[in-house]
């Protein structure tokens, strides 16, 4: 192939040799990979690929009959970048990059830089053009600084797109980015998230990964169509005033041969030391972060899916175990860093660099960490000494509060630890409350399947819990079905049980998270000082003999305060004491055991008044009537209307 002579000087600068060999190129997606592209009235496709290490590479695909030969790549040492342009080849047309590696053999690899790529068992990469679809969506973008700010409410639906509804009248086919959008939206907007949390989409091999293996870090799953179709499904979203996050893993990739996996021949996005590669866990490779150039990869995907998709924040997955070198390995099998220690410091440079990077380039959109140990300052910023996340999955409180809620309730009150222990940690850190797909697989049991007793107290156990997670501290995040109590573990190779909507107790479980989300919503008192101490305050959490904690909730400036009482037992409680914290009329807000929501209809009386009885450190106190299994919800009538 002839390269045109002014081919070099539009495409590959010397100014993008300089940032790509330095690791600071942030839109190296707009360079590398396959971009459609005019030169000297030549239209074709502009191809460049990362391989220092290869002794050659060439472009083979439908428009060369896959020959080797046909479409060779020149090297631009100083970056170590193949490119070259080939004419006649159009968007929606297959390529690979054929590398000659050093002992003369030659692989065909996908392109790490793809926006498009075939679906599986097939791997080729898809030529795509990413500027034709028309977004609608500024007026979410505009206000989606506020919408995600620290001190907003955040309430995320987390979802597996291939799971979450599906055509059994077509072969249990999965439902398009485009039939998914509406339906998707609409049932968001009415349960009243302000979120949806996908597991990741970009591209993977393995349909039971769950998309946690992915090799595509540009290119969204072709299982539910095209760029484009991604792109209405986010604007969709958008457009009924639904963020969207995307779960993304910078940490491993699976070694499939037509990957990155020794992409020129050499360990060149993977670590070459197999103590710092091979990750035991899930049999994968784990990115060499310490290299300038696979950190700007990864880096630059990070931005792309904001740029390009409009995505509103990034979950990075396994935070933990790109800290830690030692992590899942055992004596002998990690290396301590050349510095000292069982940390990753590439690894934390790493994350500080993205986070920092994000919130610099990306005002209004957020990160989250799911890092389940006791690493330090996560989500604070990285001049301070953090990681510079903007919020941190609170994994502790929810092992805790499975295991509280998971014992009978004759043995709770001795247990009320597990409830009170996160509230000495929760405001070290800006934290999200979650019930993700992780505690609902591999034997673990539904939510529902979780809770104990008989039909009826499980469902009671489970609207109490998530109203305990509403009124707790920290944003919140729940995995599809477990808001209408699906009873089975969930699936990833079928649908939700939606039939279990006929029946009263699904259908009021299902009310009574929109009633919680909605009150999160509306009343600053549960959003507002979410990270803040003074935003909370026990009533009291040392009623073992009852099972029953109390607490209060309050905005900015105690503009607002509500108090939430929990009775962890089926018995329920006449004339139960707590102190007040304001004298005068409280009322009911929420009720967890309305016969709407599924409940027995304990009658409880819509309001209550602080009485001159001193208690729990207040001068009056409320003398209340617990439903069995119940939450209740209260503010002083006083305060008025929320919001």
């Amino acid at each position: 192939m002839t390269v045109p002579p002014s081919f070099p000087a539009e495409w590959l600068t010397t100014y993008d040799l300089h940032l790509l060999a330095e690791g600071t190129h942030l839109e190296a997606f707009e360079k590398l990979g396959a971009h459609p592209f005019t030169v000297d009235g030549a239209t074709g496709t502009a191809f460049a690929v990362w391989a220092p290490n290869a002794r050659g590479v060439s472009v083979i695909g439908d428009f060369n009959g896959w020959h080797n030969d046909a479409h060779p790549l020149r090297l631009r040492p100083e970056a170590g970048v193949w490119e070259g342009f080939v004419a006649g080849v159009y968007p929606g047309d297959l390529y690979k990059f054929a590398v000659l590696q050093s002992d003369g053999s030659t692989v065909q690899k996908a392109d790490p830089f793809a926006f498009y790529s075939e679906q599986r068992p097939r791997s080729a990469s898809i030529v795509w053009d990413l500027d034709r679809y028309a977004w609608g969506d500024s007026q979410w973008i505009e206000k989606r600084p506020a919408a995600q700010a620290r001190e907003a409410p955040i309430a995320v639906y987390e979802v597996h797109l291939g799971s979450w509804a599906r055509v059994p009248e077509e072969g249990d086919r999965w439902l398009t980015y485009r039939e998914l959008a509406p339906r998707l939206a609409e049932y968001v907007r009415d349960l009243g998230y302000t979120h949806v949390e996908l597991l990741p989409i970009t591209e993977h091999p393995f349909d039971a990964s769950w998309g946690y293996q992915p090799l595509g870090y540009f290119a969204p799953t072709s299982r539910f169509g095209t760029p484009d179709d991604f792109m209405a499904f986010v604007d969709t979203l958008h457009q009924a005033g639904i963020g969207v996050l995307l779960d993304w893993v910078p940490g491993h990739f699976p070694t499939d041969a037509h990957g990155l996996a020794r992409f020129d021949g050499t360990y060149l996005y993977e670590h070459a030391d197999p103590l710092l590669r091979d990750h035991p866990d899930w049999g994968t490779s784990t990115f060499n972060l310490g290299r300038r150039e696979v950190a700007n990869f990864l880096i630059a995907s990070a931005l792309f899916w904001i740029r390009r998709y409009h995505v509103d924040g990034l979950r990075v997955d396994a935070v933990a175990s790109m800290l830690y070198r030692d992590y899942s390995r055992r004596e002998g099998e990690w290396i301590p860093h050349p510095e000292g220690g069982r940390n990753d410091l590439d690894a934390v440079r790493f994350l500080q660099r993205f986070n920092e990077t994000v919130y610099t380039q990306q005002p209004g959109v957020i990160t989250v960490a799911e890092e389940s140990t006791a690493w330090p300052l996560v989500s604070r910023p990285v001049s301070a000494g953090g990681l510079g996340f903007g919020f941190k999955w609170n994994m502790g409180w929810m092992h805790d509060t499975l295991e509280f809620m998971a014992r009978d309730p004759v043995h709770r009150g001795h247990h009320l630890d597990n409830l009170t222990f996160g509230l000495l940690y929760a405001f070290n850190e800006d934290f999200v409350l979650v019930y993700s797909h992780d505690e609902v697989v591999h034997g673990k049991g539904s939510m529902l399947a979780k809770m104990p007793g008989d039909d009826w107290q499980k469902f009671a156990n489970l609207r109490l819990l998530y109203g305990y997670q509403y009124g707790h501290p920290g944003k919140k995040l729940l995995f599809m079905g477990s808001e209408f109590g699906q009873w089975s573990e969930w699936n990833e190779a079928g649908s939700l049980e939606w039939d279990l909507l006929q029946y009263e107790r699904h259908r009021g479980l299902q009310q009574w998270v929109r009633a919680l989300n909605e009150l999160y919503r509306t009343d600053p008192a549960l959003y507002e000082l979410d990270g803040e101490g003074e935003g909370f305050s026990w009533i009291d959490c040392t009623d073992s003999t009852h099972a029953v904690v109390s607490f209060l909730r309050k905005s900015k400036g105690g503009a607002r305060a509500v108090l939430v009482v929990c009775n962890f037992t089926p018995v329920p409680r006449e004339g139960y004491r707590i102190g007040s914290p304001l004298p005068g009329d409280w009322e009911v807000l929420l009720n967890s055991d309305e016969t709407r929501w599924g409940g027995s209809g304990y009658s409880v009386p819509s309001g209550f008044q602080a009485g001159a009885h001193p208690m729990h450190g207040y001068p009056q106190s409320l003398d209340l009537t617990l439903p069995p299994l119940g939450l209740l919800v209260l503010q002083p009538v006083a305060q008025g209307d929320r919001g």
